[in-house]
């Protein structure tokens, strides 16, 4: 007896040679028939097992959208929700294979709703079908989802007119429709647009020649799939080896392990640390199954340096002659993948390749529209929003433009409060600092003052509603300290507004920059060895803690008055709940704006229980004990 094939791949390279491998996705508008290409694929391909189609047809009966026949899109749509609604949630990944080409295919979702869950799946794909109903034409969403593929670097688009049986195969709409879709993405840098007419319910040019379409004389979706130039040129690029961990099982080795994510090393080759210019050579190419001359793209592997020198994870490890920027203010598209709105100035993770830092958006400088592609302004992003923003992270990053890179110049920001991911982006090119602007060091510094003052310089930071009684106590607090001979600064959310901050509102995005001025403002006079005691209701988590980021560990002491709203309601020194209520004052916390209460708090003040004397003397004792 033969030996039998120990190995998918021998199964599926019966010839012995290694097939290409093209990943793609399928997009586009709402109920174009996505999840039915895909199954028709799968079907023809006869890549579906007798209990999987039996499946298949016993679902349809209860979920299929097609009557009496089988519907291939229950093959993708895997979850409950989808299969109810006849829609595609989540994105679903499939593969299959011809004698060509192996192909791994992304099914997102057509909902608006869900541009984040499309925005993942192109992020790794070559190619993208477009998909359009042939009764509807080209759709908002279409053009939404082709300009996320455009901007996400897919250069090879089908153009799948699908459900031609519902106009009866004609040959104008087909081509009115190229027409539209050709007019609208002449300028979103799409190397090829491959128009094919089909009918995924009933296999028409998907992988067979339909004689439906006897005007139509290109290829079939196979044949497209099988025949597309989208070689990848990784290999040429210069090399960038994102460090994802230290390796150091033992005192004899220390490795740096990772996947290459463009060029190639080998053995010899000398190699720099982007970041800090630190240079070595490659001592070996280490892999699970040993040692190797060299390492090329998607190998994941450890490299061990022939010296010692400072690589830790997040690193880029490049060639000496080839370095990518490494700056901390840079320019990038950024897709909004969250509910909670963008906000200038608010602190969030950003995530390069392995690499992470404190990061904000500075500056919107414009919106994209995606149906025009004009640019308009604004002062935010909402969820499915794209624009053009400047950011400005903690520490200088490494990285090459989205449009040379994809694995470089991709990000994240993840937002630090919930830990969710707020927005996808792709850098487009460093924003250089004037060459005359330098940090100065000066001979009197932050330690120098304190110790002139005898004190521990920090900035205690009250938060609480409106009416919670902390104007009241922050005074107390530093008629008390002041009394001790201790050098205070007391800076007030009112008087502040006054003079800094009477240029803001309080809209979400003014409050997210009158927090930043003040905790730049505060870090100062914390450098001036001074306690800085700062009163603001401060209401979103991210904006307290982005002020604690800017000085020394255990240099904030955030206070919380906790008072309930109720109480506030009753107090109403200013008079303010009332106008809120009423609806005459917008955007006023804990009426029609939220209060992120904290939860991990130096000291909590219960409001309703303590006087404001034995509140602040809490404080004090408090502050001198530590």
């Amino acid at each position: 007896m033969a030996d039998l094939p120990s190995t998918l791949d021998q199964i599926l390279q019966p010839t012995g040679q290694e097939k290409e491998l093209l990943r793609f996705l399928t997009c586009g508008s709402v109920d174009d028939g996505k999840s039915s290409l895909i199954g028709r694929l799968l079907y023809d391909s006869k890549l579906i097992f007798e209990d999987q189609l039996s499946a298949v047809e016993r679902d349809s009966r209860k979920h299929g959208t097609v009557g009496d026949e089988v519907d291939l899109a229950l093959l993708v749509d895997g979850l409950e929700a989808e299969r109810e609604q006849g829609i595609t949630i989540d994105v679903a990944y499939r593969y299959f294979t011809t004698p060509r080409r192996a192909f791994i295919v992304a099914d997102t979702p057509g909902h608006e709703q869900y541009t984040r869950n499309m925005a993942t799946g192109a992020s790794t794909a070559d190619l993208a079908i477009i998909l359009v109903d042939a009764r509807k034409g080209v759709l908002t969403q279409t053009k939404r989802h082709s300009y996320i593929c455009s901007m996400l670097g897919i250069r090879s688009i089908v153009l799948a007119v699908n459900k031609m049986d519902l106009v009866d195969f004609a040959g104008d709409r087909f081509y009115q429709i190229v027409s539209d879709y050709v007019g609208f993405a002449k300028t979103l840098g799409f190397a090829t647009i491959s128009p094919i007419p089909l009918s995924a319910r009933y296999g028409d040019n998907v992988t067979v020649r339909s004689e439906r379409t006897p005007w139509y004389d290109g290829p079939t979706l196979i044949q497209q799939l099988e025949t597309a130039d989208v070689a990848s040129d990784l290999s040429s690029r210069p090399l960038r080896f994102p460090v994802q961990w230290v390796n150091r099982p033992n005192l004899d080795f220390r490795g740096f392990s990772g996947t290459v994510a463009s060029g190639t090393v080998k053995v010899g080759d000398d190699v720099v640390v982007a970041a800090t210019g630190a240079t070595a050579k490659i001592a070996r190419v280490v892999t699970f199954d040993g040692d190797r001359d060299r390492a090329l793209p998607g190998d994941a592997v450890t490299l061990i340096l022939g010296s010692e020198i400072d690589v830790t994870r997040g690193d880029l490890l490049t060639h000496p002659d080839a370095r990518p920027e490494c700056v901390d203010q840079l320019a990038a598209h950024i897709l909004w993948m969250s509910q909670d709105e963008m906000l200038p100035g608010r602190s969030y993770l950003m995530r390069v390749g392995t690499a992470e830092t404190p990061a904000s958006i500075t500056t919107l400088r414009h919106k994209i529209d995606v149906n025009t592609l004009e640019h308009s302004s604004g002062r935010t992003l909402a969820l499915n929003e794209i624009g053009l923003c400047n950011i400005s992270t903690t520490h200088p990053i490494a990285f090459d433009p989205y449009s040379e890179n994809r694995r470089t110049g991709a990000f994240v920001l993840i937002d630090r409060t919930t830990n969710a991911t707020a927005g996808a982006g792709m850098i487009s090119f460093g924003l250089r600092r004037a060459t005359n602007i330098h940090r100065q060091h000066h001979a009197v510094d932050k330690a120098a003052r304190a110790a002139l003052s005898h004190q521990k310089p920090r900035i205690v930071w009250f938060t609480g509603l409106s009416g919670s009684g902390k104007s009241t106590i922050a005074d107390l607090v530093e008629k008390s300290l002041h009394a001790r001979g201790m050098y205070t600064m007391l800076l007030d959310g009112d008087n502040l507004r006054h003079g800094l901050n009477r240029d803001l509102g309080f809209t979400e995005a003014d409050r997210v920059e009158n927090i930043r001025r003040v905790g730049e403002v505060a870090k100062l006079f914390v450098e001036a060895g001074l306690l800085v005691i700062c009163c603001f209701i401060s209401p979103f988590e991210s904006e307290r803690a982005m002020v604690r980021a800017l000085v020394e560990p255990d240099e904030f002491v955030e206070v919380f008055v906790d008072v309930p709203i109720e109480e506030c309601i009753k107090r109403d020194p200013k008079g303010l709940y009332k106008k809120a209520l009423a609806g005459e004052l917008q955007n006023f916390t804990g009426i029609n704006s939220p209060y992120q209460a904290p939860t991990e708090s130096e000291v909590i003040i219960d409001g309703v229980a303590q006087s404001a004397d034995r509140a602040a003397e809490q404080i004090v004792t408090w502050l001198l004990a530590h």
